[in-house]
Formats: structure tokens, C-alpha cells, sequence
């Protein structure tokens, strides 16, 4: 039987629920996606031992790709508004799930910007915006991702933001009618601000944007996405190197022939 390779363990971590999967360089999926509601409070120990028993099941990985809903500083917390702030701050997530399954190398972003490489086609400015919970954004540029924008917490009208105006409170307390009218609002705002070629909506409350009357450069993504994005953390990564001992085989093979 052939060995199975060494996928890219993708973790996104969300206000209500972690998710996390196994995928290949594409972001094809090697097994069936675990997911388990976000533990209130959460804080970072209690996170990484969930997330340790969660992916126990899932198929060999080498790499780790993680997306969290904050701000992201060399694999440093530094913000988590929907999971107990202060506790958060300054917190190495990334050293600490590597060194909790099994030293594989990994990657922390932020989760917005996780989702989008799973959504954008690469081509332009693109903009993404995830609703759930809170509300995330990610900028990209020909593929590439800019610097990351806390534009949730920004103002948007009357003194509110966009995360107070469109999160999942708002809507609970607002209704979807209202909601989405304030979501035309916020895009018509990031149309003026940034000018994207496209904006991409994810997250899970995307299920509840009307498509009806959207700016013509707007599309509703696969909630997927932010699992997904996770491969293209690695993509540009080189080959690891054979082991020393592996080359001096391979050198003694050459010289036989």
C-alpha cells in the first residue's frame, strides 16, 4: 500500500466554532473536516488543548497553517476581541501549537486574510470581508496579501463600526432586512475607500446577505474558504532538504551505475 503524504493541517479558529482539516498543496481536502464549538471563555490554553484532541483523528500533516480573528505580529496574538482580549495579548499561538502537534513548522495569520486566499482569483486589487461572529477584512494585490487592515474597527456611521453595525449581534438585534441594508452601506464605503476590482464575502453569516441589489463587484464565497486558504500559506515555501544521509545514498547509488 502507498504511504500517505504529508498534508498541510489547516486550523481556522472562529468566535463560535474551530474548524480544521487536512489538505494537499492545492487545498484539496485529505479527510472530513473536524469542527467543535469555540469554548466560553477560550482562553489560549484551553485553545490549544482543544485543538490538539480535535485534529488527533485526522491524516499525517507536516505543516501547520492557523487562522485566528485578530491582530497577527510574528506569529504573536495581539488583539482577540471576540475571545477574552487581554488574556490574549502578546501570546505566541504560533510556537505554541507547533510545539503541541509535534513541532511541525506553522504559520499563524489572521483569519480574514486566511479566508481569502482561499476566495480571490489573484488578478487586481481584491478585497475580502468575512461576516460572523465579528467582522473580518483582507486585502490582496495580484495575489499578494497587503498589510492587514482592522477596518471592523473603524467607524461607519454615527459613531459606530463596521463590526458594531455588522456583526453577529447586530444582526441578531437589527434583523436581516436592516442588516443588509447597512451591508450596502459598508461596501458602497469600501467601493469609495479602496476602488477594489472585486469583494469577496465569507464567513458564516454570508448565508444571509440578499444578493439583490449588490454592487456588480460584489460575490458571496464558500464558507470553506477559510479552511482552504490554509494551503497557500505553503505554496511558495521551497522542497525541504534530503537529510545528509540521504544524499551520501543517493551519491553511492550514482557512482554504482
Amino acid at each position: 500500500m502507498k504511504k500517505q503524504q504529508a498534508g498541510i493541517l489547516s486550523i481556522d479558529v472562529g468566535g463560535s466554532h474551530l474548524k480544521a482539516d487536512v489538505l494537499d498543496e492545492k487545498g484539496k481536502s485529505a479527510a472530513e473536516r473536524v469542527r467543535v464549538p469555540t469554548p466560553k471563555p477560550c482562553p489560549p490554553d484551553v485553545l490549544v488543548k482543544l485543538v490538539t484532541e480535535m485534529v488527533s483523528g485526522l491524516p499525517p500533516f507536516d505543516r501547520i497553517s492557523i487562522g485566528f480573528p485578530g491582530v497577527i505580529c510574528r506569529g504573536k496574538v495581539m488583539t482577540a476581541a471576540n475571545l477574552g482580549n487581554e488574556v490574549w495579548v502578546g501570546y505566541p499561538l504560533e510556537r505554541a501549537l507547533s510545539q503541541a502537534l509535534g513541532g511541525h513548522p506553522a504559520k499563524l495569520i489572521n483569519d480574514a486574510d486566511m479566508q481569502g486566499f482561499g476566495l480571490i482569483k489573484g488578478k487586481g486589487l481584491e478585497f475580502v470581508v468575512t461576516l460572523g461572529t465579528g467582522m473580518g477584512t483582507g486585502l490582496f494585490l495580484d495575489g499578494e496579501l497587503m498589510p492587514h487592515m482592522e477596518l471592523a474597527h473603524h467607524p461607519l456611521k454615527k459613531g459606530k463600526t463596521y463590526e458594531q453595525l455588522l456583526g453577529n449581534v447586530a444582526y441578531q438585534d437589527a434583523g436581516k432586512k436592516k442588516w443588509n441594508k447597512r451591508l450596502h452601506l459598508a461596501l458602497r464605503t469600501i467601493n469609495v475607500l479602496l476602488s477594489p476590482d472585486h469583494i469577496y464575502l465569507g464567513g458564516g453569516n454570508a448565508d444571509y446577505v440578499d444578493p439583490d441589489g449588490l454592487p456588480e463587484n460584489v460575490s458571496i464565497g464558500d464558507n470553506k474558504a477559510g479552511i482552504v486558504g490554509g494551503a497557500a500559506l505553503w505554496r511558495n515555501e521551497p522542497k525541504a532538504r534530503a537529510p545528509a544521509a540521504t544524499k551520501k545514498a543517493a551519491k553511492k547509488t550514482s557512482r554504482k551505475r
